[in-house]
């Protein structure tokens, strides 16, 4: 076709593309940039990044290591994943070796790789992260996705995977697990874990333990599947969590040693995509998984503070007739306002999207509908990231005797706060 005299080219999209956007949890950041453009007060409590600061042993280690340049091997700089190998050992209780891990820009995008290679069903509990099921259709994998239930804690159960297998046995199948959760907050415990490897393990399940939130494990009992189900288990981490450096783009796979073959295709895939992770990036990251004192104290006080917010918060949901877990680790909370329906549907709202749309237009918070994170259109869940506050202060002013009280978060954490207040009180008034 041709355009004021110019050869225009016909769209010839991947059908797999159809019906997909741009993420949400991407989206509802730039529409927060452009309605503060405009001049609104708006509350960021939609996209999940850490508002804390990169520590600062890690800054340095990246200024000191600006002027690296080179290409580096594909599955990362061996230094660094060695590293990897002893800060696993010591966090987790992992025995892995420097094979077995493999570095690239994100986790996301390694989960991407993996789905691309290997071949066969995801199996996704509901509700899921935001890119786990696009990620997966944009491949052209066949996804079977469960719904969990607010009486499981929105986890998935052992009868409800069994459920699932038994119906084809025989058929590859690639689990993903992510805890504590994006988008409740939730996390497994070891008797939970081991009751899932047990139908794993009878159905010779592939699992991604996407763990990336491991260290904002409030009470610090974070239990890795790879422990406990260690030849079929895949661990995904990173930088972006516990460490304040989403946009650095670092994320890493430990891979089982009898599965060398799928962390070599996903090589093989690397080398002719993003070839390597960026060279300075990988240099600081040393520092960061390295054992030191300073980051040990650093990722405490995170974890603590936000522990301390993540209650300030229930106690303000809890005013409102609503069914809501307490978080055990990240900064999500996931309310739903089922009981609130029939007034709700009086202001015609009837649907999470239109909850979150109707919340932002009236208070400036803006959060994430439930179904975003594949929960049923009808529903009314949606997901705050308690977010919203200046992590630098927090952490300068972290009280010598290490007590993090509601007065503390009030004051260095009250643009959350109010923020949640508010959305209490347009709830209320319905």
């Amino acid at each position: 076709m041709t355009h004021a005299g110019l050869w225009v080219p016909d769209k010839h999209l991947n059908t797999n593309l159809t019906g997909l956007t741009t993420s949400a949890t991407i989206a509802i950041q730039q529409l927060c940039r452009d309605l503060a453009g405009e001049g609104r007060q708006i509350f960021r409590l939609g996209l999940g990044q850490s508002p804390f600061p990169v520590p600062a042993p890690v800054v340095k280690a990246l200024q000191d290591n600006a002027h690296q340049k080179d290409y580096l091997p594909v599955k990362g700089l061996p230094e660094l994943r060695q590293i990897l190998t002893e800060h696993h050992q010591r966090m987790f209780g992992i025995d892995c070796s420097t094979e077995d891990v493999i570095v690239g820009p994100g986790s996301k995008e390694l989960m991407f790789i993996l789905q691309l290679v290997y071949d066969g069903e995801i199996i996704i509990p509901m509700p899921a992260w935001v890119s786990y099921l696009p990620q997966a259709r944009i491949v052209g994998r066949p996804v079977n996705s469960i719904m969990t239930t607010y009486e499981s804690g929105w986890k998935i159960t052992p009868a409800q995977l069994d459920a699932i297998c038994r119906l084809d046995p025989t058929r590859a199948r690639l689990l993903i697990l992510n805890y504590p959760s994006n988008p409740t907050g939730q996390t497994y415990s070891r008797d939970e874990l081991e009751a899932l490897s047990e139908v794993c393990r009878k159905y010779k399940l592939l699992v991604l333990s996407d763990e990336i939130y491991a260290k904002t494990t409030y009470d610090s009992s974070h239990e890795s599947l790879v422990t406990i189900y260690p030849e079929g288990t895949i661990f995904s981490g990173g930088l972006s969590k516990w460490c304040g450096a989403g946009g650095w783009r670092l994320g890493l796979f430990v891979v089982p040693s009898s599965a060398t073959w799928l962390s070599d295709a996903m090589a093989t895939v690397a080398s002719e995509t993003y070839t390597s992770t960026s060279a300075p990036i990988q240099y600081a990251a040393m520092s960061a998984f390295t054992a030191n004192p300073l980051i040990d104290i650093y990722v405490e006080q995170c974890r603590s503070i936000l522990a301390r917010l993540s209650e300030t918060v229930m106690e303000m949901l809890n005013v409102l007739e609503i069914k809501v877990h307490k978080p055990r680790g990240g900064f999500y909370v996931f309310p739903d306002f089922e009981p609130y329906r029939e007034r709700l549907r009086r202001s015609n709202i009837s649907t999470s999207r239109e909850l979150c749309q109707r919340l932002l237009a009236d208070t400036g918070v803006a959060v994430l509908p439930g179904s975003d994170f594949g929960r049923p259109i009808e529903d009314l869940t949606v997901r705050i990231a308690f977010v919203d506050f200046d992590g630098s202060a927090a952490l300068a002013n972290y009280p010598d005797d290490s007590i993090i009280d509601r007065a503390f978060v009030g004051e260095h954490c009250s643009k959350t706060i109010e923020a949640v207040r508010r959305v209490v009180d347009w709830i209320c008034s319905f």
